[in-house]
C-alpha cells in the first residue's frame, strides 16, 4: 500500500472554522472550454468547507485509508528538519499545493527512491524540478483549470485596487480620518488605459474576457495565438513578444507559467521600457518578476504600482522587501485558493488519486510529466529545466 505525504497551510489562527459565511457555493459542471470539472466517483466532504489546511486534509483521509493506504499531512515542510524532508524517504506520493508549495528539488527526489507522483493541487508545477522528474520518471499532475477562474477574478480585483488607490483610501476610514485629497492624488479610471497579459491561456483569456466591459484597450502576448475569431470578439492586439507589448501598456498582468525561459522575464531592463507609471499585476509566480528591480522601480516611480499574491520563495521571509515596497497591493498566495476553488481542486486530488491507483490513464489535461518528458499540460505550457533553485531560503520564514 502507497504512503502518500501531504503539505498544506497552516489552520486559521483562530481555530478550525465551526461555521461560515455562506451556506453553500455555486455548482459549476464545465469550465468556459467545455473541460468538465473534477469527477471523482465520490468526495468525503461538503463543497464550501475549508479543505486546503492541514485540518481539512483536502477530504482525503476517509478514502485513502479505505483503500489500505496512508496519509501523513503536516505543514512544516521548509529545511533538512522538516516534517516533509523527514518523511519523504519512504513516500510514494507528494500532494502539494502552489500557496504553500513544497518544494520538490532534485536533491529532495533523490532522497525519495519510492517517489512515483508529485500531484499539485490546484495549478501550477514549478515547485517540482521539472527536469528531475522527467530524469527519474516521476508522474508530475495538477488540477488544470480548477482554480483559473479564481484567479483571473483576483486580477481583476487587483487591478482596479491598484488603480483607483483602494487600499490607501481603505487605511485612511480604518484610521477615523476623511482625507480625500490623500486619497484620490493617486486614483485614475481604468476606461481608456492600454491593458495587457502576457500569456492568453485558461487565465489569461478569463482576465482578457472580464476587462472588456470596462473599455479599455486590450493587448497579449503568447506563444500560441488565439484563434482569429477570439482577437476580433474581444478586439485584441497581438505582440510577437513581450517587450513590444509591455512598451505601451498602462497595465500588464501576468499569466504565464515559471520555467526556465520566464524566470526573472521582468527584469531591470525590461521595466526600464514601459511607460513611466505603469502598472504590474502577477498572480504567475513571484519568480517571473525580478524581485528588486521591483521595489527599485516603485521607489523610483518607473512603476505606479505592483499587485499579486506570489512569492518566491513560498511563503516569503518576513524581510522580503515586497512587504514593504511602496505602492504595492501583495497579498500571501490566495488567488486560487477560494473556499469555491478548494472544491474543485480537492475533488480534481481525488479523482487523480483514484485513476492512479485504479490503473487507469489520468487526464490528458492533468499531466505535466508523464514517462520521462513533458505531457498533456506540460508540453503546451512549460519547458524542461528547473525553476525551484533558492528554495531554500524559505526556511527563514520559520525562523
Amino acid at each position: 500500500m502507497a504512503k502518500v505525504l501531504c503539505v498544506l497551510y497552516d489552520d486559521p489562527v483562530g481555530g478550525y472554522p465551526k461555521a461560515y459565511a455562506r451556506d453553500a457555493i455555486p455548482k459549476i459542471e464545465r469550465y468556459a472550454d467545455g473541460q468538465t470539472t473534477p469527477t471523482p466517483q465520490a468526495i468525503d466532504f461538503k463543497p464550501g468547507a475549508l479543505l486546503g489546511c492541514v485540518s481539512g486534509e483536502l477530504g482525503l483521509r476517509k478514502f485513502l485509508e479505505s483503500r489500505g493506504h496512508s496519509l501523513f499531512v503536516t505543514s512544516d515542510k521548509d529545511g533538512p528538519n522538516s516534517a516533509f524532508e523527514k518523511e519523504l524517504v519512504d513516500a510514494e506520493i507528494v500532494i502539494s499545493q502552489p500557496f504553500w508549495p513544497a518544494y520538490l528539488t532534485a536533491e529532495r527526489i533523490a532522497k525519495a527512491p519510492k517517489l512515483k507522483l508529485a500531484l499539485t493541487a490546484g495549478i501550477g508545477s514549478d515547485h517540482v524540478d521539472l527536469q528531475a522528474a522527467i530524469d527519474r520518471k516521476i508522474t508530475v499532475a495538477e488540477v488544470t483549470f480548477s482554480n483559473s477562474i479564481s484567479v483571473a477574478e483576483h486580477v481583476v480585483m487587483m487591478i482596479l485596487g491598484l488603480v483607483r488607490n483602494y487600499i490607501p483610501s481603505y487605511q485612511w476610514v480604518v484610521k477615523g480620518g476623511w482625507n480625500i485629497a490623500d486619497c484620490v492624488e493617486r486614483s485614475y479610471d481604468v476606461e481608456g488605459m492600454e491593458v495587457g497579459t502576457v500569456a492568453a491561456g485558461r487565465i489569461g483569456l478569463a482576465v482578457l474576457r472580464r476587462l472588456k466591459p470596462f473599455d479599455v484597450k486590450l493587448h497579449y502576448t503568447d506563444r500560441h495565438r488565439l484563434p482569429e475569431s477570439v482577437e476580433k470578439e474581444l478586439n485584441l492586439i497581438y505582440h510577437a513578444d513581450v517587450e513590444s507589448m509591455a512598451k505601451v501598456c498602462d497595465v500588464v498582468t501576468i499569466n504565464c507559467p515559471l520555467h526556465p525561459e520566464t524566470e526573472h522575464l521582468f527584469n531591470a531592463s525590461l521595466i526600464a521600457k514601459m511607460k513611466r507609471g505603469a502598472y504590474i499585476i502577477n498572480t504567475a509566480r513571484g519568480k517571473i518578476c525580478d524581485r528588486d528591480a521591483i521595489a527599485s522601480a516603485l521607489e523610483s516611480g518607473q512603476l505606479a504600482g505592483y499587485a499579486g499574491d506570489v512569492w518566491f520563495p513560498q511563503p516569503a521571509p518576513k524581510d522580503h522587501p515586497w512587504r514593504t515596497m511602496p505602492h504595492h497591493g501583495m497579498t500571501p498566495h490566495i488567488s486560487g485558493s477560494s473556499l469555491s476553488a478548494q472544491a474543485r481542486y480537492a475533488a480534481g486530488t481525488r479523482e487523480i488519486l483514484e485513476c492512479w491507483f485504479d490503473g487507469k490513464p489520468i487526464r490528458n489535461e492533468y499531466l505535466v510529466v508523464d514517462g520521462g518528458k513533458l505531457a498533456g499540460v506540460g508540453a503546451h505550457s512549460y519547458s524542461a529545466g528547473n525553476a525551484t533553485k533558492g528554495s531554500e531560503e524559505a526556511a527563514r520564514f520559520r525562523g
